[in-house]
């Protein structure tokens, strides 16, 4: 049995969406640059995409564009704000994604900004109170603060957050790659400044994402070319990927209710009965599910014995999970996210990430599996 629980990471790619970017691949060739009838069909392709994300989002299409991912979408947010708003002062938590922690971090470094972290609550949650008083003392800040944590799944208030920035008249981004297709986000009524998305993220395909910019910010383009994305981001459109993007997200909106109420209950299921098999259990951030992602749970295990070679073993018995955030897996660091929650660091932590894929029998071999090893 294979059974993959690690969606977070990426998810597989919908039959729907395999089967538009096959039709784009096989007919729709052109460069949407080019003013010929091959070239203004990929354009139409492309700009027909903006509009379906911007539609969903409730926005224009004008403030969406279209990058290689999540992670240049908040590259570009954080060093063109700083380079181009007037941004000296910048506040982030110490359990965002590398893409905006490592950012910022550059930028302090080289002497751009200040950078100040906003204090955590015990379950991981960001301590707002906090963040007003730093924003009190620095007005008009650059703030970043993720929608949901990629690794323990806790989802952060943008609205209250977006409340207390407008009243400091502060910038605001906020990473909402886990979000994105999973919940609403309408942009009509959340004061925000940026968002980025990940199609890979929400069964799109890799190599595609986009930035959500508030018209309002006026910022120089992040990669320079040719005037592509209206002077925005140089070099040719991925027409597929971002033809593949709009149909993932139209088909994550279009049944997101009825993925949330399943996969939360996958989600609730494996709770209850890691919970009876294995006592012991405990979890990283919020389980509450008003406060934490759906697809995301982060769990510590009681395995002391096999601590180290537990991902190895599960793997072994064909169980794909994580031991933190896929893009620190394969390193010696250890998890950001679980240092600053300070997770006993004698018990193995695995992020186990659902999809509307996964089913319950997979979940009763996964506990299975998990209460032999710890066992032993």
């Amino acid at each position: 049995m294979r059974v993959y629980l690690d969606n977070a990471a990426t998810t597989p790619l919908d039959p729907e969406v395999i089967e538009v970017m096959l039709n784009t691949m096989n007919n729709d060739f052109g460069n949407p640059s080019s003013i010929h009838a091959h070239g203004r069909q990929a354009k139409t392709i492309v700009e027909k995409a903006r509009k379906t994300i911007a539609n969903l989002l409730h926005t224009s299409p004008s403030e969406i564009f279209f990058t290689s991912g999540g992670t240049e979408a908040d590259n570009m947010a954080i060093t063109r704000s700083i380079e181009d708003l007037g941004i000296s002062h910048a506040i982030t938590s110490p359990i965002e994604h590398h893409a905006v922690l490592h950012t910022l971090e550059e930028q302090a470094r080289i002497g751009k900004i200040q950078l100040d972290f906003v204090q955590l609550h015990e379950d991981g949650h960001i301590n707002l109170d906090h963040l007003e008083e730093l924003l009190a003392k620095n007005p008009r800040t650059f703030v970043s603060l993720m929608h949901a944590n990629n690794e323990i799944g806790n989802i952060t208030n943008l609205q209250k957050v977006s409340d207390i920035c407008q009243k400091y008249n502060a910038i605001l981004h906020s990473d909402t790659v886990q979000t994105m297709g999973h919940y609403p986000i309408d942009l009509s009524t959340l004061k925000i400044d940026f968002i980025t998305g990940a199609g890979h993220k929400f069964h799109g395909p890799k190599g595609i994402g986009f930035i959500y910019i508030n018209a309002n910010n006026k910022i120089k383009p992040f990669i320079q070319g040719g005037a592509q994305e209206r002077n925005m981001r140089g070099g040719t459109e991925n027409v597929y990927g971002i033809a593949g993007i709009a149909k993932a997200l139209e088909i994550a909106h279009r049944d997101m209710s009825a993925h949330l109420d399943y996969i939360q209950g996958l989600k609730n299921y494996m709770i209850e009965e890691l919970k009876t098999h294995i006592p012991d259990v405990q979890f990283n951030g919020s389980i509450i599910p008003s406060e934490s992602l759906y697809t995301v749970l982060n769990v510590s295990l009681p395995c002391i014995s096999m601590s180290d070679m537990l991902l190895f073993n599960l793997d072994i018995s064909g169980i794909s999970a994580s031991g933190g955030s896929a893009c620190s897996s394969g390193s010696a660091i250890g998890s950001h996210v679980l240092q600053s929650l300070n997770a006993a660091d004698n018990r193995p932590s695995i992020r186990f990430s659902f999809s509307k894929n996964n089913t319950k029998e997979e979940i009763d071999y996964v506990v299975a599996k998990l209460k032999e090893f710890c066992d032993q």
